[in-house]
């Protein structure tokens, strides 16, 4: 049997034991390319991919987002969202406040210095996916999109006895 480009990039010497094993290491390695590349990008302006991926939920909402609904829009999950917003907010890049009908409530929004700093990251990372996937054709970026989220929808599991997808701690 030939050897997959996975196999041949992991020094594999047998064949991965299934499809669905090689596919899904192919997602972790691409995965691991691509957060290598931005997560050089994003250190370089002095922040981590999880507090660029909550600037850019702030930036959406002006007026505040409560915690947990940042938690919710997250591309990763983050056990710890309030030491992640204590670090933001250290920063600069945003700050809380309580709501006045329901101190239980805390809402985050993004401050002046917050937005200047997406501001000028959002060219350098427009050009680095463009970098990475620009050599795709729209058609395949199509397809690799509805495979990913495909992937990320199996069937029912109890149709066939896999195994449901991890819920989202909040």
């Amino acid at each position: 049997m030939k050897e997959s480009p996975l196999q041949i990039e992991l020094g594999k010497r047998r064949p991965f034991d299934s499809a669905e094993q090689e596919a899904s290491l192919n997602i972790v390695r691409t995965q691991d390319y691509l957060h290598g590349h931005f997560a050089q990008l994003l250190e370089a302006a002095g922040i981590s991919g999880p507090q660029y991926n909550v600037l850019r939920i702030l930036r959406g909402h002006g007026e505040g987002v409560p915690t947990q609904t940042i938690a919710s829009q997250l591309l990763t999950r983050m056990p710890d969202i309030t030491r992640l917003i204590d670090r933001l907010e250290q920063a600069g890049f945003a700050q809380r406040s309580r709501t006045p009908h329901d101190r239980r409530v805390v809402l985050v929004k993004i401050t002046r210095t917050g937005l200047d700093l997406l501001a000028r990251l959002d060219q350098p990372v427009l050009d680095l996916h463009h970098q990475l996937l620009g050599h795709l054709t729209k058609a395949e970026l199509q397809q690799l999109n509805a495979l990913l989220v495909k992937a990320r929808r199996p069937p029912d599991p109890a149709a066939n006895g896999s195994p449901a997808p991890p819920k989202r701690r909040r």
